[in-house]
């Protein structure tokens, strides 16, 4: 789903879309409570889950959460820590070598500002995060943002815009931006 798309609420996508996430969330619920070395175990609901197996220089740390699995694109030697969440409707690709420290969210769907609209669509768009980057524990990456290759996101950072590649990025205060 691109950044300028809007999907309905009580459509038949929406619709598609809810009764996988049901199924994911069951699947989840399992895969988190597996004792650690239950490998097979593991690779069975990850492959369920993403709807293919996890390439095999995955490191993933349950606890683990995702509402759809299958836009999650995972390259090889990606390494997720403990209690991240996917939200990847709208797609989520982490390239080679990423590292994802523990309860980092990426989140490609929201909902619109407008309040009269907030109920009525969903809006979003895919996070696309390039080869060898760091994302510190609990930064959390927004719906449509881009991070280059070898940037650092510090923990506890929001990233609702693009970041460069090699570079350094930190913060977390709300501001706000407007009233209505």
């Amino acid at each position: 789903m691109p950044s300028d798309h809007l999907m309905r609420i009580h459509s038949p996508e929406f619709k598609a879309m809810a009764e996988r996430v049901l199924r994911v969330t069951e699947l989840t619920s399992r895969l988190n409570v597996l004792p650690f070395d239950d490998e097979a175990g593991k690779a069975e609901l990850l492959e369920r889950i993403l709807g293919r197996p996890l390439p095999s220089k995955v490191t993933l740390y349950p606890p683990f959460y995702t509402d759809h699995g299958l836009r999650l694109d995972l390259a090889e030697r990606v390494f997720i820590n403990q209690n991240c969440t996917f939200l990847d409707y709208a797609g989520i690709r982490l390239g080679e070598r990423v590292m994802v420290g523990p309860k980092v969210t990426f989140i490609t769907v929201g909902h619109p500002v407008d309040p009269g609209e907030r109920r009525e669509w969903l809006s979003g768009g895919p996070i696309d995060v390039a080869e060898n980057v760091w994302i510190g524990a609990g930064a959390t990456i927004l719906p449509g943002v881009s991070i280059g290759r070898d940037a650092v996101v510090a923990a506890g950072a929001v990233v609702a815009d693009d970041v460069p590649p090699a570079s350094l990025v930190t913060g977390g205060k709300a501001t706000v931006n407007r009233q209505w």
